[in-house]
């Protein structure tokens, strides 16, 4: 697969180019910044919060999420926002941190490629 091209199920780049009328400037500095969320909202999300805070980062990060194109991170951070039962939490948010990286290594060729 040459390297501009991404699995559908990571990044969304047609959304993404709705979202920013095709300006590139404007997708490049969105995915950037959605990647410092995920740095930022991953450990609050999988680590040992309270659930209303846990709920609030997982809002947070759904919204960022469903702006850019990453549908699975959005569903998948929508099922934790629910407040799941902590067996189902702990499989959600590994699922969680494996979307992530997929999203993270997708933006990062995704930058790399113009």
């Amino acid at each position: 697969m040459p390297a501009c091209q991404l699995p559908p199920d990571e990044l969304d780049l047609a959304h993404l180019d709705r979202q920013t009328a095709g300006d590139l400037a404007l997708a490049r500095e969105l995915l950037a910044l959605f990647e410092g969320q995920c740095l930022r909202l991953l450990p609050l999300i999988s680590g040992d919060a309270e659930p209303q805070a846990r709920a609030e980062a997982a809002h947070t990060l759904r919204g960022a999420a469903s702006a850019v194109g990453a549908a699975r991170v959005a569903d998948i951070t929508g099922l934790i926002e629910a407040g799941p039962p902590p067996d189902e939490l702990l499989a959600l948010t590994a699922a969680l941190a494996h979307a992530v990286a997929g999203v993270r290594a997708a933006i990062r060729l995704r930058l790399a490629s113009g």
